[in-house]
């Protein structure tokens, strides 16, 4: 009898969950992949957000061994129902930014026009994007069940090795700044691409601007998994 109350009460859940968060953009952007219980892909949607169409060959690692897969039946509604939760709190605090919620994860883009952004050929966080860098801090204080995988690109101005350092000098400069708000090190896994994975047309100012940006990838940590596993009997 328990049980079924407790898978009542999951669809239940999961029907709230989806009604609750139709207004919130991040939610909308989705395009309904991410519903918990209905998907069971693989993070690869993340890394298409996050990176484009095809991986670059820059970086510090396997970035599909940090997103991991989506994790499906009632712990996926659960997950699903924290990060929409997530999602709605960046775009209240940072409205400027990018935020699609992509299966389990996060992706927040930042360009020249949301509040973190860079010149050409820089990576310094200016004071413009060390307020937008406070307010992100502050939402991952407030769920810290989450890992956070930051990733930095440029334009097409310049070497190809010279872009492929200040990508990732970008990178680290939004994870160093991130860190030094009192964030756990722990938490972020830093990647580049350089030039590699331009998401708008380098041949204009427009679409080089948006394309020195860093992505930041919000994925719920072991502990938001195993959780969520247990609250509803899941193996």
């Amino acid at each position: 009898m328990k049980s079924i109350i407790k898978k009542t009460g999951i669809l239940l859940l999961a029907f709230v969950t989806v009604m609750s968060f139709t207004k919130c953009k991040s939610v909308q952007n989705a395009n309904n992949k991410q519903k918990g219980a209905v998907i069971g892909a693989t993070g690869g949607a993340i890394l298409g957000a996050i990176i484009g169409n095809n991986v670059g060959k820059g970086g510090n690692g396997e970035l599909g061994a940090v997103i991991g897969g989506v994790i499906g039946g009632g712990a996926g509604v659960l997950i699903g129902n924290k990060m929409d939760k997530q999602a709605q709190k960046i775009e209240e605090e940072i409205p400027g930014a990018q935020v699609e919620r992509v299966d389990d994860g996060i992706v927040v883009t930042f360009d020249e026009n949301s509040g973190v952004y860079f010149d050409t050929a820089k990576y310094n966080v200016n004071n413009a994007s060390q307020e937008t860098l406070n307010k992100l801090a502050g939402v991952f204080k407030e769920y810290p069940d989450t890992n956070i995988l930051v990733v930095g690109h440029t334009d097409s101005v310049g070497s190809e090795e010279s872009n492929m350092t200040l990508s990732k000098n970008r990178a680290y400069a939004v994870t160093n700044y991130l860190t030094g708000m009192g964030l756990s090190n722990s938490r972020f896994t830093t990647n580049w691409f350089g030039e590699a994975q331009p998401m708008n047309d380098n041949s204009t100012a427009e679409g080089r601007a948006k394309n020195r940006r860093v992505n930041v990838a919000i994925v719920p940590n072991d502990k938001m998994i195993k959780e969520a596993k247990m609250e509803v009997g899941q193996n």
